[in-house]
């Protein structure tokens, strides 16, 4: 099993669940969140991690070009796409970072053709994207 913890705003959460066993840590980048943190402030407390620790930039709905800017200038392994970007834009960010996580909500009729979009992995939400909110597999 792959465990991603995802929001972590403080130094302490992420080295408490990298402590937990957690083989991913998520930093929130799309505006609006409440659990949004600034690129410098996730790039140092990337710089305290264990290197084998997956770090992982949630962006929602951003144009490419600064995805890789900030996972890049972060010091991020990894980008989550957690919007409506394109199969053109994944791919794209993928060819300039590491490893790259696809988001789909359920039902979205993309999830056909996910593969089409180049990630590295899929990941399915809820129909309403980092709610927490259950929905009928």
């Amino acid at each position: 099993m792959f465990v991603k913890i995802c929001g972590i705003t403080r130094e302490d959460d992420a080295l408490l669940a990298v402590a937990m066993g957690a083989d991913a840590v998520g930093f929130i980048f799309a505006a609006g969140s409440k659990r949004q943190i600034a690129p410098a402030v996730a790039r140092d407390i990337v710089r305290r991690l264990p290197p084998e620790v997956l770090t992982v930039g949630v962006f929602r709905d951003e144009a490419a070009s600064r995805v890789v800017e900030i996972v890049n200038s972060a010091g991020l392994r990894a980008a989550q796409l957690h919007g409506h970007e394109s199969a053109e834009s994944t791919r794209w960010v993928r060819e300039r970072v590491p490893f790259v996580i696809k988001a789909f909500a359920a039902g979205d009729p993309n999830l056909e053709r996910a593969a089409s979009f180049g990630a590295d992995a899929i990941m399915i939400d809820s129909p309403t994207p980092g709610s927490g909110g259950v929905f009928d597999w």
